[in-house]
């Protein structure tokens, strides 16, 4: 449990801790000076930039094409999604006809990647509060989304799958079978998951009550996705402002009450069913058909501004 010194009757003085930028918990993303008072932080000092690469600037000299790939290091855990709304705004801007099955595919993809990156989140959330077996359990599971990902598209990681006008690859033979082998042992993976870690006395104690944030200073400094969630706020693109075939499929959209630390893991767990959800329909009801739209073989877009969105898996 988090104890702070007037909580605790001790009289202690606050320190100061760098988080960063090379930190245990963290992969040289930024840095934190924080001031603690126990568990709790008083103040913070955030250090940012470490990460800027100037991908816009990049972007100036490549083509439509060639900047795909880029968009799989904005956030290597979530490459697809990063490429689907890259794609998915020079479509519109083109007023490109996405076919059914290549979209189909892209929320297939999509929400693959979307597991893989929760489990990231929840394993290394596990690992930091000294829980080793979770992140083996979590990362066995995401070890066979990246088996998934090389049968589509041949890699793994930084994928580029998504083109403008639809996808690359067709569905592989062999594809389907493994998904849904996948998809069947989910639910009983992550009722062993929540067995090992959620219900976990420690876990808890560390976690709820921790590093609350409330709805409405979430919404004040612009948290979306999981975490905007957390905080109680029920808002996903996916529901909110459906893209893509989103509209077509049923799925809820699981909501904290604290605004804590566990609520921010929760969701996660939470978020994996209902993908797995997504994917089960998806399956189902995927058309046959073309898996690229007719686009120039250069692309030329009207001057202008567009602005399209997507649900990340992290926002």
């Amino acid at each position: 449990m988090a104890i702070s010194n007037q909580e605790s009757g001790f009289r202690t003085q606050e320190f100061v801790l760098n988080m960063g930028p090379q930190h245990p918990s963290t992969h040289g993303v930024y840095r934190a000076i924080l001031t603690m008072d126990g568990e709790y932080v008083v103040d913070v000092e955030n250090v940012v930039g470490y990460l800027h690469r100037g991908m816009e600037k990049i972007a100036e000299n490549k083509t439509y094409t060639q900047f795909i790939p880029y968009t799989d290091r904005m956030d290597y855990l979530a490459g697809i999604l990063n490429n689907w709304g890259f794609v998915m705004t020079v479509e519109k801007a083109m007023g490109i006809e996405v076919p059914e099955r290549a979209e189909y595919i892209r929320v297939i993809t999509g929400e693959l990647q979307r597991i893989a990156s929760h489990l990231v989140m929840v394993a290394s959330m596990a690992l930091d509060l000294n829980g080793y077996t979770p992140w083996m359990y979590a990362f066995y599971d995401r070890e066979k989304i990246l088996d998934l990902f090389e049968m589509i598209c041949g890699s793994r990681l930084t994928t580029s799958f998504m083109r403008v006008g639809g996808v690359p690859n067709d569905i592989p033979e062999g594809f389907i079978p493994k998904l849904e082998k996948f998809l069947a042992e989910l639910p009983g993976r992550a009722d062993d998951f929540d067995n090992v870690i959620t219900g976990n006395e420690i876990f808890v104690g560390r976690t709820k009550g921790v590093g609350v944030l409330d709805g409405n200073t979430a919404l004040d400094f612009g948290l979306t996705g999981p975490n905007l969630r957390a905080s109680g706020v029920n808002f996903d693109l996916r529901k909110a402002q459906p893209y893509s075939i989103y509209d077509r499929f049923d799925f809820e959209v699981p909501v904290g009450k604290n605004g804590d630390s566990f609520d921010r893991y929760n969701m996660r767990m939470l978020e994996i069913r209902q993908s797995a959800r997504i994917i089960r329909q998806a399956l189902d009801t995927i058309p046959e058909g073309d898996i690229m739209a007719k686009v120039p073989k250069v692309l030329k877009i009207p001057k202008g501004e567009t602005y399209c969105h997507i649900e990340g898996s992290k926002g």
